[in-house]
């Protein structure tokens, strides 16, 4: 189970804008969590676009409402199952992120003032289905690569 939460000012990104990044962003944690684009994956992974008005939001101290137009604000939140979440790999999927945002708004390359937090939720913190989901059951699901695997269970203690 992934969550990807896209904070950004209210109409910042158009419904084609979200149409796009529902799959570019899912698409940039999945294929580093499981190794391969894994259909059958895809539905753990959830993509929330929250909206705020620009005097809801502040860079620098002061509201944005107040300091034009100029300011490309976004803080992208992405909370993942504890697994293989090495360094190399976080930063893979924030680089990927962070490409797939620019891409959707038809820039070069990211602003500097949007914020990836990557969240790893510790083993046994996770619910859904009226019970605690482990991403161990997972593992024999076919859609991990069997590198994926063996970094997983290495990561949780051999488990």
């Amino acid at each position: 189970m992934t969550i990807i939460t896209v904070n950004a000012p209210t109409g910042h990104l158009g419904l084609e804008q979200r149409r796009e990044l529902a799959e570019t962003l899912t698409d940039a944690v999945l294929v580093p969590e499981v190794g391969q684009p894994a259909p059958a994956a895809r539905a753990g992974f959830q993509v929330h676009f929250a909206e705020r008005r620009r005097d809801m939001m502040a860079i620098g101290g002061r509201l944005l409402s107040d300091a034009g137009q100029e300011l490309d604000v976004m803080v992208i939140d992405i909370a993942v199952m504890d697994a293989a979440w090495q360094p190399d790999v976080r930063a893979q999927v924030i680089e990927r992120v962070l490409a797939a945002l620019a891409a959707a708004c038809g820039l070069e390359k990211p602003s500097p003032t949007w914020w990836v937090n990557f969240r790893v939720i510790d083993e046994g913190s996770w619910g859904s289905s009226g019970g605690v989901l482990s991403v161990l059951p997972l593992l024999d699901s076919g859609v991990f690569t069997e590198e994926r695997v063996k970094a997983v269970r290495a990561a949780l203690g051999g488990a």
